[in-house]
Order: structure tokens, then sequence, then C-alpha cells
């Protein structure tokens, strides 16, 4: 059976799933509207520069900053929506060659047009404190952007001559971009032979959850061995890209490998170096004992490395269609708030949402919140597992975000990753929670508790972990190019510390990090999924102990978008990052459900 037969059977039998209309962007990729709008856009870039370039002191001083605010974002909204359509209908298929050139030609379009407005952020930076003070006194118009020109002057030690940051931004079109679109279409055109059967990589990745161990051990070999047959490239990109990154870093002046994305996620290191500690101290409490317990349950001293997520023998394995999915969820957000179903219904009548699993579709799932103007697209694999439930309670979460932040406008509705985690995993537990209130069965309970643990420890534990694995991979590359075997090396002693003594990291394991697109595409983002679970455990635990008023103020959260830094907006829930016991409060919770599986174990 063919991939495409093998999909199309699987759909006819999950229901009618729907794909994106993004007619709602543009008609199609040679409509006169998308042609208009790049023109547009190229012209009201230059005319920015010519406005402005050189002049934004005196702008400042005569109270007219705030026309050039407002002309910057809409430039920045119509960009947005421009790149948004291109990147959009080339993740449904990133094999076609035509899609990929239509891509790659506007992405050379928009990063030309985008370095004539550069200037802008470079020379806000160059205005006095007090110049600027005075204009935010004058304009509560102008002041609203506080945060973000709070934000922006954290980045102005790091920034170089203009001409520096404008060969800096030209490149990127052949240096990162150039290799993150390389690994994009390499993963997706990989074709892995399964018991003979011809099968995607995320087709493959699905079967390490399948009921039969024969089945989950034939897809952990195949996707060893196409990696492995792969690994020189994956090697040669990852290395490529650390070096990129490290020449960026050396030339700004960044202190730590890191330290460019917590500034971008408005976080402080002493924060995530702390949430690391907390959950490293934590892997024996944690993922550790878990494992343990689960071979036991097998009966085995360890796991194979393929039996990780093997669902229990009592768990739920049907098949859910789209409609009890949808449904589902949208009765988990309706019980927590009627208003937070009621932003979400639109995604599944609107054509918001592209759900099949398609031959050269990006793998994995995401939130694209495209332009304030526009609306959110969710794209998933859909295949019809109860994880698959989770995954769009998880991605719509991102999406209802993006749409209540959407008035706070280009500038000031992009989310740090740190907190634009909170609503996708609350939506993740709103859903989980849902579905335990309804298990009456204590087999199928235990099961669906031990679901949400993985879940759990893959959020925090495993990403954590892959925060570490980063570290070390960046570190090691300053010293020299690494080889295969070396970075193979250093992800199996990571994957032993985090993962513990309960499994086996059986032969062929050791390729296993080069599927992870979150190492090429956005380097030490990872932290941000454990940072999201840990802050919504504390959150939901504020919710249980008092619901009356947690809605609105969850919703003003949201609302919020960038607009503040997310200790202001976590302070009205009485919790605090900064603080040692946030990140306990958060990892109690993980362990209070282990210690009531442990409690309640067959063996």
């Amino acid at each position: 059976m063919t991939d495409q037969a093998a999909s199309q059977k699987g759909h006819n039998q999950l229901g009618a799933l729907p794909v994106w209309d993004l007619a709602d962007l543009y008609p199609g990729r040679d409509s006169a509207e998308f042609k208009a709008d790049l023109e547009r856009a190229k012209a009201d870039a230059a005319a920015f520069e010519a406005d402005y370039k050189g002049k934004l002191t005196e702008l400042t001083k005569a109270g007219r900053l705030i026309e050039a605010i407002t002309r910057t974002e809409a430039l920045g909204d119509l960009t947005g929506k421009i790149g948004s359509f291109s990147f959009l209908q080339y993740a449904q298929n990133t094999i076609d060659p035509d899609r990929a050139k239509f891509m790659g030609d506007t992405n050379e379009a928009l990063t030309n047009l985008s370095t004539k407005v550069l200037f802008f952020e470079l020379e806000l930076n160059r205005i006095d404190d007090d110049v600027l003070e005075a204009a935010f006194a004058q304009s509560p118009e102008l002041a609203r952007y506080r945060t973000w020109f709070a934000e922006l002057r954290k980045a102005k030690p790091y920034q170089l001559d203009d001409k520096l940051e404008e060969l800096f931004r030209d490149k990127s079109v052949t240096a990162y971009s150039a290799w993150n679109r390389l690994y994009d279409e390499t993963l997706a055109s990989l074709r892995l032979e399964v018991d003979g059967e011809t099968l995607t990589l995320e087709a493959a990745l699905h079967l390490l959850s399948e009921r039969d161990g024969a089945k989950r051990e034939s897809a952990y070999h195949a996707i060893s061995k196409t990696l492995g047959e792969n690994a020189r490239l994956f090697t040669h990109i990852t290395n490529v890209l650390a070096k990129d990154k490290e020449i960026s870093d050396r030339w700004r002046g960044y202190e730590d490998i890191a330290d460019s994305r917590h500034m971008a996620n408005s976080v402080e290191r002493e924060v995530v170096d702390a949430l690391q500690s907390a959950v490293r101290e934590a892997y024996p409490r944690l993922s550790h004992r878990y494992y343990k317990m689960k071979a036991r349950w097998f009966g085995k001293d360890k796991l194979n490395a393929w039996d990780r997520n093997a669902p229990l023998p009592t768990s739920d394995e049907r098949t859910w269609d789209w409609d009890s999915a949808v449904s589902t969820v949208l009765e988990a957000y309706g019980k927590f708030s009627p208003k937070l179903a009621e932003v979400a219904a639109p995604f599944f009548n609107s054509g918001w949402i592209d759900a099949p699993v398609g031959e050269g579709k990006l793998s994995g799932a995401f939130a694209h919140p495209t332009v304030p103007s526009a609306h959110p697209y969710l794209m998933l694999n859909y295949m019809g597992r109860s994880r698959d439930i989770m995954t769009l309670a998880h991605e719509l979460g991102h999406g209802v975000h993006q749409r209540l932040a959407a008035a706070q406008g280009p500038l000031l509705s992009n989310t740090p990753l740190t907190l634009a985690e909170t609503a996708s995993v609350f939506g993740e537990m709103l859903t989980f929670r849902s579905l335990l209130a309804k298990t009456t069965d204590p087999k199928q309970r235990f099961a669906l508790l031990s679901s949400k643990v993985e879940d759990m420890l893959n959020t925090v534990v495993r990403q954590i972990a892959f925060y570490s694995f980063e570290r070390k991979v960046h570190t090691a590359r300053r010293q020299g190019e690494l080889r295969a075997e070396e970075i193979n090396a250093i992800w199996l002693d990571v994957q032993a510390e985090s993962l513990g003594e309960g499994i086996a990291l059986n032969e062929g394991y050791e390729i296993f990090w080069s599927y992870i697109p979150h190492f090429i595409h956005s380097p030490f983002y990872v932290y941000a999924y454990a940072f999201g679970d840990c802050l919504v455990n504390s959150l939901y635990a504020q919710y249980e102990k008092a619901e009356d008023g947690f809605a609105d103020r969850y919703f003003e959260l949201l609302k919020a978008g960038g607009s503040k830094h997310h200790s202001e907006l976590l302070a009205p829930f009485g919790l605090d990052a900064k603080d040692p016991q946030f990140w306990s409060l958060g990892l109690s919770m993980i362990e209070g459900l282990i210690d009531e599986l442990d409690a309640t174990s067959p063996n």
C-alpha cells in the first residue's frame, strides 16, 4: 500500500479532517492580491526609510515618534501576512519544488525590504533615555509601548554598526535560513521500511507509541537505520548552525551561549538556570522512579528504548474520530469558561486547521499566529490517538492565546516563548482533567494517569535534557567541528542522566537527536516547554484552591501578549518565577501523580 493510500484510509476512518483555507490570506501564489501587497510592502519600506532614517531623535523631541511606531506596525502586519502565506503553503508540502521556490523567493524579497527598515530599532536605541522618558510623559499613546522599548533597550549592548547589521540580515538567506530549509526538506523526504510498508518519518515515529511491541521495535530499528544513513548530513547541518550562532554571539558580545535566547524570551538567565537545576535534581524522584515502575508493570528489569512511550495494557487505545476529538477538547475548554470555548470555536469551521497526514507535509504540530489583522492557523498530523487529542488541545491553546493577544497590535501581541506555552499546556491540563473525571474504571484511570505523567516527563524532563544536550554541543563546537560519534556520545550521556536505569539505551538510539527540529530552527527554545509546564502546574494548583475570579485573571494574562513582563503577569496569581519554591511547586504536582500511581500499582 502506498503512503498516500494508507494515509487516505486512515482519514476515512477518522472522518472528514479539515484542511487550511489560505484564501483568508491570499487567493493563491500567482494572485494579483499577493503580487500587489509585495510591491506595496517594498514601496512602504522604501518610504519609511526615506521619511525617518537619521531623524528619530528629532521626531521624538517633537512628540511625533508615535507616527513612526504606527507605520512600522502597519508594515510589519503587511510583511507578516506575506511571509505567513509563503510559509504555510510550503508547510503543506515541502517536497513540492514550486512551493519551495515560492517560499525561497518570497523570503529573499522580504529580507531585502527588511534591510531598509533595519535602522529603525538600531536608531531608537541611540535616543537618550531622558528624551525618550519625556516623550512617554507627553504621549500616553506612546507610553503604551514602554515594555517594548524596555525589551529593545536590552539589545543595545549587543548591537553592531548599521552596515554590519545589514550584512547579517542580508546573509541570513544563505546562512541559517538555507540550512533550516535543507533540514526540513530532508526530513520530509525520508522514507522508512517498517515490516514491508513504506512510511514517512512522522508515521514511523507514531508507531513508537503503538500497543504492539514488535511493531514498536520494527519502527525503532527503521528510524535508527534511516537517520543513521543521513547522519553525515545532519551532523554537518548541526556543526554549521552551531558555528553560525557562535559567530553571531561573538560579534555581538553575548557572554553565555543561550543569552540571546533568554533575552528574546524576556527571561533572566538565573531564572532558567534555577529551572534547569531544579529539574535535574528532581530526575531521581520523577523520571528515574517512574520508568523503573513502568518496567516493573511490563515485567521487565529495564524497558527498551522503543518501550518508553508504550501504552499500558489497560490504556484506552481506541481510535478517536475527528468529531469526537473536537467535542472532547471544546467541552473541556467550555467547562473552565464558556468564553474560552467561544474563542476556540472558529478554528473548527473556518479552514484554520490542517489536520491530515500528507505527502511532504511538515512533521509534528504548530500554531502559526500569522498577524493580528488575520487569524492563527493550526497544523496537526492527526492519527486518532488519545495523544493526538492532547496535541489538539495544546495547539488550540496557542491559537486562543494568539487571538486574545492580537488586540495588542503587531509589536505587543508577540508573547515571549516562556509565557507562550502557558495557554497551550493549560489547555492540555483542562482536557486531561475532563477525561479523568469521566473515567470510572480503575484500570483505565490508572492508564490515563500514567499517560499524563509520561506527557509531563516528556515536557519537563525530556526538554530540560534537550537543553542540556544543546548546551554541551554548542560548547564543544567552540573547540572545533564535531564528528557524528561525538554528538552521539553527548546525546547518550544526557539521556542516561535524565532517563535513569529504567530505560535501556539500545543500539541505534545514539542518532535520535537528529530528528528534533528545535535544535535546528530555534536553539535553546526547548526550556520554554518545561517553563510552561511547571508554570501551568502552579497555575492549576491556584485554580483548584480558588476558582472564583481565576478565569478573569487568566484571560487578562493571555490578552496581555508581550505587553508586560512575566513577573507582572504572574503577580495576580501569587507566583514568582524567581522564587526557588516556584519550580518546586510545579514539579511536586508531577511527583504527586507518580505517588498516586505507585499507591495503586497492580504490581
